[in-house]
Formats: structure tokens, C-alpha cells, sequence
């Protein structure tokens, strides 16, 4: 199974559009985990009209409008793991233990929030993804997702894109 990873869009505030390398993965997954801070209800529109299944939370910069429709944690099974999504997780410093601590059911947590990329295990095998952003590098050198493959319990072919700057 494909998975998409993407997190803080922030369509139309940091960009008009989602970026043409996106959009052409978005045709190749499966599955689209998104990490909140969508920012604009078109966007999440765009995402659910495209995909069998999205796993989307919201996120800090959006509204009343993308809150009442996404939650703040949401949790799926895929590929025999366990997944989880939110948007953020505090501090880089001490994330591992908070967020083993606050979701021991989970074998993935997607976050958001920070614009960074991230890919760590807690101490015990929870893995923690950050995406990045697609739209708003911050003080990253690129804008960024990921992609990954899942089947039969393992979590393979983990790729973080950069995209080309504008």
C-alpha cells in the first residue's frame, strides 16, 4: 500500500496551489495521512474527492469550518500497523518519551506543526514522521513530503521528497 505524507499546506497563504511534483504523487497513493494546517476548506475538498482514504487531523491555522469536519488525532490501521496523525507534539527536545507516553497504541505517529522534517523511533519503536511542508520551507533548505510503502506490518521504502523551489 502506498502512503502519502503531508502536513501543513497552508493553501492559499503560503501558496496559490499545491505544488505539480505533489499533485502527481497524490495519483499514485492509496492512502494520504495529512497533519493539519490546511488552512483553506477547498484544499481538504480536493484531498477527499481524490483519494478512497484520507487520515487528516487539523491543525493550529485552521478554522472553525476545517475543525468541525477533522479531528484533532486520528487513528488508523494500515498495512497491519497502527497509525496515528496530529498535528503537534511539542518541543523536539524529550518528543520520543512524550509522544510514546501519550500514544502507546500506535506503531506511526504523522505530525506536523514545525515545517520540519523528522524521522526518529522512540525507545519503544514508535515512529515518528514529520513530513515537512509543501508549501512554506521556513528555515528548511526545501519544501518537503514523504512517501512509504506498508504491507504485512512493516513500514518500507520510507522517502522524504524535496520539492524545487519556487
Amino acid at each position: 500500500m502506498r502512503l502519502l505524507m503531508v502536513s501543513d499546506t497552508h493553501v492559499p497563504k503560503r501558496a496559490r496551489r499545491l505544488p505539480g511534483q505533489l499533485v502527481e504523487e497524490m495519483a499514485r497513493a492509496e492512502v494520504v495521512l495529512h497533519a493539519g494546517d490546511w488552512v483553506d476548506e477547498a484544499t481538504l475538498d480536493l484531498f477527499e474527492q481524490h483519494f478512497r482514504r484520507l487520515v487528516a487531523v487539523h491543525g493550529n491555522n485552521d478554522g472553525p469550518g476545517l475543525r468541525a469536519r477533522l479531528p484533532e488525532v486520528a487513528r488508523a490501521r494500515l498495512g497491519g500497523l497502527r497509525f496515528g496523525v496530529v498535528h503537534e507534539t511539542g518541543p523536539a527536545q524529550g518528543r520520543e518519551r512524550r509522544c510514546a507516553e501519550r500514544f502507546p497504541d500506535l506503531d506511526v505517529l504523522v505530525f506536523g506543526h514545525s515545517h520540519i522534517p523528522w524521522d526518529t523511533c522512540a525507545g519503544t519503536g514508535l515512529r515518528l514522521l514529520n513530513p515537512g511542508s509543501p508549501t512554506d520551507r521556513r528555515r528548511q533548505p526545501h519544501c518537503t513530503y514523504l512517501t512509504a510503502d506498508v504491507a504485512a506490518g512493516r513500514l518500507s521504502e520510507v522517502t522524504l521528497h524535496r520539492l524545487p523551489q519556487r
